[in-house]
């Protein structure tokens, strides 16, 4: 048996509102669901991206076991190479600060930045992974 792909991932969020602003307006995902002062979620491609408030996912519900984390994450989204200067002057309008961009010795390149509860936000190239890169949109 092996896992097919990543169909979800969570960072935790103080602040949901600024958060849900961000992800939406500056990385155009998708809201899907939202639930006041517990949880974001987005679709992003064939997965999704789940913002959650730490404090209330720490309490039980009796559906999901209780999570959270505190400290800042990381996720990265894919990032079509030809796609590179257009989202360093995306970034720039936001006003977004890039905090670095890598080269990678072995092929790929990754942009980060930082959301608004100090997660690290990475755009990258497939190719980091050796991956393929799609050609459609």
């Amino acid at each position: 048996m092996r896992a097919n792909s990543v169909l979800e991932t969570a960072l935790y969020v103080n602040d949901l509102p600024a958060a849900e602003r961000f992800y939406s307006q500056v990385l155009g995902l998708e809201l899907y669901s939202r639930e006041e002062g517990r949880h974001v979620f987005f679709r992003c491609g064939n997965a999704m991206l789940l913002l959650f408030n730490p404090a209330q996912t720490r309490q039980a519900t009796g559906l999901v076991p209780t999570h959270g984390a505190d400290g800042s994450g990381h996720v990265a989204f894919r990032l079509n190479p030809s796609d590179i200067e257009a989202w360093r002057a995306h970034l720039e309008r936001h006003t977004v600060p890039i905090e670095t961009e890598v080269q990678w010795p072995k092929g790929g390149f990754s942009i980060y930045f930082r959301d608004p509860a100090g997660n690290s936000v990475e755009l990258a190239t497939p190719q980091l992974w050796g991956l393929a890169v799609e050609t459609g949109r």
